[in-house]
C-alpha cells in the first residue's frame, strides 16, 4: 500500500484516501457509535453465512474527549452515509476510495465525495469527506446458520474531516 507524504497528526494518510491539495478542511469531528451488521446467507455460497453491513449509528463530537455533542452520523432514506450537525446543516456522501486502517481490527479509512447538502451551517459547500483514525467497527469474520437474521452492533470510533 502506498502512503502519502501528507501527515495528519502523527499518522501518514494513505494516498488512496488523500484529498486533492486544492481543498481545505472546514470541519473536523470525532465519532463514537456502532456499525450495525445482520447475519445473512452468503450470496456466493448459500451454504455459508456472513455478517452484512446494514448501517452506522454514531454521535459526532467537537473533540476527542467525546464531551460536546455536535451532531450525528447515519444512513439516509436513500442509504447514503449522512452527517447531520446541530447547526441544521447536513451532507451525504458517496464512497470514492478506501484504505485499510493501520489498526487491523478497525473499519477502513475512506474518502467520500459530498453529494447532497441541506441547511446552512458548517457542512455547506463540502466537497470531500475523510474517515480516518478508526478503531473497532469490524464485523466478526465468521457466522453460522443459528445466527441468521440476527443483528450485531459493533462499537467504533473515527475522525471525520470535511473539505471545501
Amino acid at each position: 500500500m502506498l502512503w502519502a507524504v501528507v501527515v495528519h497528526g502523527q499518522q501518514a494518510i494513505p494516498t488512496a484516501v488523500a484529498v486533492p491539495t486544492n481543498n481545505a478542511i472546514i470541519l473536523h469531528v470525532y465519532a463514537r457509535g456502532v456499525q450495525i451488521y445482520q447475519c445473512t446467507q452468503d450470496i456466493k455460497d448459500t451454504s455459508h453465512y456472513v455478517w452484512t453491513f446494514r448501517e452506522p449509528q454514531a454521535t459526532l463530537f467537537s473533540s476527542a474527549d467525546h464531551m460536546q455533542k455536535v451532531g450525528k452520523h447515519y444512513l439516509n432514506t436513500t442509504k447514503s452515509p449522512t452527517w447531520e450537525l446541530s447547526d441544521g446543516s447536513l451532507i451525504s456522501g458517496v464512497k470514492l476510495q478506501q484504505a485499510s486502517s493501520p489498526d487491523s481490527v478497525a473499519i477502513p479509512w475512506l474518502l467520500l465525495r459530498g453529494i447532497a447538502e441541506s441547511g446552512k451551517g458548517s457542512l455547506t459547500n463540502v466537497v470531500f469527506i475523510q474517515r480516518l483514525h478508526t478503531h473497532g467497527g469490524l464485523a466478526p469474520k465468521s457466522a453460522d446458520q443459528s445466527q441468521k437474521g440476527q443483528t450485531l452492533q459493533v462499537p467504533y470510533t473515527a475522525e471525520y474531516l470535511f473539505y471545501k
